[in-house]
């Protein structure tokens, strides 16, 4: 009778201090109260009422730092929050260095992000958030690093502005782009003028490409079938000869009039 209670007690003991651990858990054990060790995965087994076992997860924890309020080295008010990617790498520490490391890393996560952002003017808030986010991730770290923690990232996510600086932000952003267009086209009008100017300057040392160039917008205007009427310019040169041949003819007949015909009926008139 005397055994079978020994085994029913022993039973019991094994049942109540069998802990199975998984591979991504650590177990750190306390023996009246002193640190005895961290146990590994599988099946563990303590002494009850002796040991106590605390249970660390080693999976990476990605934690959402709440919106915090900054004010900017310019004076900027804005919300700013981030995201916090961590591990425990060292479960005793964890355990025993911090009360719950969690909340630690958290509360310092939100505090170095205030102060990392309110040394920071607006534009570079926005522009060089990698340098931010590689400067948060440092501290942060060095900070946690006596707990037996590591953290891996640190991710700025949203970054919100006052109405009223969105406002500024868009029309500055949209003087610029009017800026860059008129800057662009005043290029554009630059480079074509300089190119008609070649272009005349080459034409003015072979007349007759100058000729050919007048025909083919000749042909160019023909063929485009879009106008009912089609006026043709035509060089003053080329009918400047015809022009002064008729001049001379025009002075030569003047000058008959006068000296002829004319003469003598003027005296008719005169003797009458």
């Amino acid at each position: 009778m005397g055994w079978i209670v020994v085994v029913v007690i022993v039973l019991v003991l094994l049942g109540v201090g069998a802990r199975i651990l998984p591979e991504y858990e650590r177990g750190v054990l306390f023996r009246l109260g002193r640190y005895a060790g961290t146990r590994t995965a599988g099946f563990n087994w303590i002494i009850p009422g002796v040991d106590r076992m605390v249970r660390i997860g080693l999976r990476e924890i990605v934690m959402d730092v709440p919106a915090q309020e900054v004010i900017t080295r310019d004076n900027v008010s804005v919300k700013v929050n981030a995201v916090l990617y961590f591990r425990v790498i060292h479960p005793e520490k964890a355990v025993i260095q911090v009360e719950n490391y969690l909340y630690g890393t958290s509360q310092l996560a939100q505090t170095t992000l205030r102060s990392i952002c309110g040394q920071a003017e607006l534009d570079n808030l926005l522009a060089d958030r990698e340098r931010i986010n590689q400067q948060l991730q440092e501290i942060i770290d060095q900070q946690t690093e006596p707990w037996g923690v590591k953290v891996r990232a640190v991710e700025l996510k949203q970054i919100d502005l006052p109405q009223e600086m969105q406002r500024v932000m868009a029309k500055q952003a949209e003087a610029e782009r009017e800026k860059r267009a008129k800057v662009t086209l005043a290029e554009g009008e630059f480079q074509a003028a300089q190119r008609i100017a070649d272009a005349a300057g080459v034409l003015s040392a072979e007349p007759s490409g100058l000729q050919l160039r007048y025909l083919q917008t000749l042909a160019e205007i023909a063929g485009s079938g879009r106008n009912s009427t089609t006026i043709f310019p035509i060089p003053i040169d080329l009918i400047r000869p015809f022009y002064d041949q008729l001049v001379r003819r025009n002075e030569a007949e003047a000058g008959g009039v006068h000296g002829g015909p004319g003469g003598s009926g003027r005296s008719r008139r005169e003797d009458a």
